[in-house]
């Protein structure tokens, strides 16, 4: 047995799979015991061949420098995560909850505008958000939903709990690492698969084109569905092609594409044009369309917009959805739920303080050293401060942002996040996680069986995000307690 197993201790935190004992959890102890028995060599070999699983399967993403773009495989560990469907489910039902408020909000927002009437949320939070796109206004997609495909990020904190960090409403992504993290876990540790129940993941290309063939204009057996890419210098472009094939759908670029006199959108193919009935958008709002957002745009489509607004198209996510896609909007999701839905949440949201509030501001300012602070629209684990972890020089840059632009900023409670057993040169250390689960939404709705998990691989950080030196984990959703 590995002496590191022994030694692992994640206290004061919460650990995905070892109790503060130093037990392995209910659901866990096969997968556990069956690790723990490896020898070290036999570890290392297993370790080895996940890395060559990666390289082989060309699973990588691309990390944005000052000095260009990197290309990097995708950082892996071995060791699945568990949770227990009964745990799980009580998470689905309130993800589901919060994606119809979402997009009750979202529709409100840019037709009836009664949640602003009624003094729920400031009407200048919204209206003035660089995500509130005025361009949208009146449109009503099918079905009354905008985003068609959420990445809600879960943490975990202390006391056990789940809690949602943010929402990501625009063009979330990372779900084709979840469904290759599966795969490569089963190649290297086949064993652990023997004694578990372990719901699907690999599904998802179907459940995302039965979902984006609900959305199409024309009654058809097969709808065309295209994944619209910026092209293969984006970091996501190895997910969009992996969706594309997954889905038997064309994975187009804009020029691939153009919107004819009949307000039809259609792919150019060497037989002709062939009309495009659902395209999942996986570029940024502001380049689709240059005859309605930027000019300079060269990744969009010229008349995409007015495809969509006549009804010849359906676009996922709809432009706009990004409005409730803003970390000052997340704070009163909760208010939400009970407005549109006349429910209480189901699942909790994180404490937050509000900078544009004079109250909640002075609070921040004088507690920058135990909070997090984040701008509104940044993704990626950009522009974060983790109060705990940076120097008086850092805070008080910050301290100026926040009082030159109290309106970008809001600020969180330090969270103990979860851990888990990860494999690093030193043996078997804790690190932190999170979870981003996928909720699609079209005329059904559906949850992804867990989603994919972010591991921060530097001991004690709490930044997850690949771009940051992040990395992954299997998620398993089983039968059993925890």
């Amino acid at each position: 047995m590995d002496d590191s197993w022994k030694r692992y201790r994640s206290a004061p935190y919460y650990d995905e799979l070892i109790t503060a004992k130093g037990h392995p959890r209910t659901a866990a102890r096969g997968a556990v015991n069956l690790l723990r028995n490896l020898p070290d060599e036999e570890l290392a070999a297993r370790r080895a061949a996940a890395s060559a699983a990666i390289r082989e399967m060309g699973i990588s993403f691309t990390v944005y420098t000052e000095g260009g773009n990197i290309d990097r495989a995708w950082p892996f560990d071995i060791i699945p995560r568990i949770i227990t469907a009964r745990e799980w489910n009580a998470v689905r039902e309130g993800l589901v909850q919060r994606s119809r408020a979402l997009n009750c909000f979202i529709d409100d927002i840019y037709n009836r505008q009664k949640i602003l009437a009624d003094g729920i949320i400031p009407a200048d939070l919204v209206l003035e958000s660089a995500n509130y796109k005025p361009q949208c206004a009146g449109a009503s997609p099918r079905f009354g939903v905008w985003a068609h495909v959420c990445g809600s990020d879960l943490i975990r904190d202390a006391d056990g709990h789940f809690y949602v960090l943010e929402d990501n409403l625009r063009v979330p992504s990372g779900v084709s690492y979840m469904v290759e993290n599966r795969e490569i876990t089963k190649r290297v540790l086949p064993e652990l698969f023997e004694n578990y129940s372990i719901l699907p993941v690999d599904d998802y290309p179907s459940q995302l084109y039965q979902m984006l063939a609900s959305l199409s204009p024309r009654e058809r057996r097969r709808p065309c569905v295209a994944v619209l890419t910026p092209g293969i210098y984006n970091s996501a472009y190895f997910e969009h092609a992996f969706l594309a094939q997954g889905m038997g759908a064309e994975l187009v670029e804009g020029a691939d594409l153009l919107v004819d006199d009949d307000d039809c959108v259609y792919m150019r193919t060497v037989d002709g044009p062939v009309r495009v009935d659902v395209i999942y958008r996986r570029i940024d709002e502001d380049f689709m369309d240059p005859e309605a957002f930027r000019e300079d745009s060269m990744l969009g489509v010229p008349g995409l917009m007015r495809a969509w607004r006549a009804g010849k198209v359906a676009v996922a996510n709809a432009p706009g959805s990004g409005v409730a896609d803003d970390k000052v909007i997340y704070a009163y999701v909760p208010e939400m739920i009970r407005y549109y839905l006349g429910e209480k949440p189901k699942v909790r949201s994180v404490p937050t303080y509000l900078c544009h509030r004079e109250e909640d501001r002075e609070h921040v300012l004088k507690h920058l050293d135990k909070l997090v602070v984040k701008p509104a629209n940044e993704s990626g684990g950009y522009g974060i401060m983790v109060g705990p972890h940076v120097d008086a020089a850092t805070r008080k840059k910050f301290a100026k942002l926040i009082e030159k632009n109290p309106r970008n900023y809001i600020a969180q409670p330090t969270l103990k996040l979860s851990t888990a057993p990860t494999c690093v040169d030193g043996g078997i250390e804790p690190r932190h996680l999170d979870l981003r689960p996928f909720i699609l939404q079209g005329r059904d709705t559906w949850v992804t069986p867990g989603g994919l998990t972010r591991v921060a691989m530097v001991k004690g950080s709490l930044v997850v995000n690949s771009s940051q030196g992040g990395g992954s984990k299997d998620t398993w959703i089983v039968e059993g307690r925890v």
